[in-house]
This record gives structure tokens, C-alpha cells and sequence, in this order.
């Protein structure tokens, strides 16, 4: 029976969006296993993160993007898209994923 959970809830890499759909320096929300996620373009390097921002819960794929930072689009609190850790306010952070381009599918880690 353990083996069953294991199987379930074992990761895996998720085709979720495609290069051309994402512009640079700019997000996108993507969904896999009931989880929202913000995919982001920074330069043609893509990055994923959790879409929630855990202050109020806004969508963080809507953020306004500089260097390598998102900036949530209700009240500004930065996460850095490789760290997830927000500056504002140590301790504060959000989920992040690993990706993989393969030719033009983004593929990421869930």
C-alpha cells in the first residue's frame, strides 16, 4: 500500500506551457496537480513559483518583473524567483519549482 502513495505523490516533470506563450519579463499562470503556479521568462531563462503571494493571496503571475524578482501587483513585496525569499520581509517566501526546456515545451517539477 505504500508504494501506491509513494506512486501518487512522487514528482514529476509536467509540460505546462510552451516558450512562445510567455513574453519576456513576464508570468503566466499554469496549473498541474491542483496546485496554481506562476510560470515567469526572465531573458529566455524560465522560472516557476508558487502563483499565491502569502500575504493576501494575490496572483503573483500578474507581478510586475524586475532583474530577477517579481513584484506582487497588490502591495509590492518582492520574491526573487530562484530563492522564492522575499526581501521586504525575511521569512516570507513562496514555493519554487524546477523547470527544464525541452525545444520549445517548458517543463516543470510537481
Amino acid at each position: 500500500m505504500s508504494s501506491n502513495i509513494q506512486t501518487r505523490s512522487a514528482k514529476q516533470f509536467l509540460k505546462l506551457a510552451e516558450t512562445h506563450e510567455i513574453a519576456p519579463n513576464s508570468g503566466k499562470t499554469v496549473y498541474a496537480k491542483g496546485q496554481q503556479i506562476a510560470l515567469f521568462n526572465l531573458g529566455g531563462t524560465f522560472y516557476a513559483i508558487s502563483d499565491d503571494c502569502p500575504h493576501r493571496g494575490a496572483p503573483l503571475s500578474e507581478g510586475y518583473v524586475k532583474g530577477d524578482k517579481v513584484f506582487c501587483p497588490w502591495h509590492c513585496f518582492d520574491f526573487n524567483l530562484k530563492t522564492g525569499a522575499c526581501e521586504v520581509v525575511p521569512g516570507m517566501r513562496v514555493e519554487t519549482y524546477e523547470v527544464k526546456v525541452e525545444g520549445d515545451a517548458i517543463l516543470v517539477l510537481c
